[in-house]
């Protein structure tokens, strides 16, 4: 018989398991990088041109991972950044390409505002976390003796997602990062559901930041 505590246990046990994962992490380079004392990185969401916005979550991941651990960087938050220079990034106004940025940058007071905030890089965020598959099937009942869930299901999510690095120094785009993750999760039952977790989205956030930081203080000629 399988007790209260004993399904605690196993549920216990279960979270530090995960599914599978594949990774591809890449980026290309148009320019030299580095980062001074005293200069910042934000973190934006490009694809609000696009009617499709990266998840906020994300971006805050991001955020919080590039200001940490090996290599961290001075990270400004990315709405403090927007409210510093109201209207010129808000989602209708903020520039699609370095062409855009060119012509922003050349506008009174935001070249001092940028220099205020010390911001060097902004690094544009594009893509996305879906739910790709499925499959399996799963039930559960409950009765006098006592209840369970038996069966198999598993699903398999994408994580998708490219920066595109603007250095404000000369208003050019220094190059690109991509992150794509594959994971797949199970979920088998033999009374007690055993979640083996892909935790795609999160693998992806720190993936991605990583190859960030070794990109922006890189001065690797092209």
């Amino acid at each position: 018989m399988i007790t209260a505590n004993k399904v605690l246990m196993i549920s216990l046990a279960a979270f530090s398991l995960e599914g599978c994962i594949t990774a591809r992490v890449e980026n290309a380079r148009e320019e030299t990088t580095g980062l001074l004392a005293g200069e910042t990185v934000v973190v934006m969401a490009k694809s609000y041109h696009q009617g499709n916005e990266t998840e906020a979550d994300y971006i805050r991941c991001v955020e919080k991972a590039l200001g940490r651990g090996k290599g961290a960087l001075s990270v400004i938050h990315n709405q403090n950044f927007i409210d510093n220079l109201f209207p010129w990034f808000e989602p209708r106004t903020a520039p699609a390409d370095t062409k855009g940025l060119v012509s922003l940058m050349a506008r009174p007071g935001v070249p001092e505002a940028v220099r205020n905030m010390g911001v060097r890089y902004i690094v544009w965020l594009d893509g996305g976390t879906s739910r790709v598959t499925q499959g399996g099937s799963l039930s559960c009942a409950a009765g006098p003796g006592g209840g369970g869930c038996f069966g198999f299901a598993w699903w398999q999510d994408n994580a998708d997602y490219e920066a595109s690095i603007w250095d404000l120094d000369d208003s050019e785009n220094a190059g690109t990062v991509t992150a794509d993750y594959n994971g797949t999760s199970f979920l088998p039952a033999l009374v007690v559901p055993i979640p083996l977790i892909a935790r795609t989205q999160s693998k992806a956030c720190n993936g991605l930041a990583t190859q960030l930081k070794s990109f922006i203080v890189s001065d690797e000629a092209i």
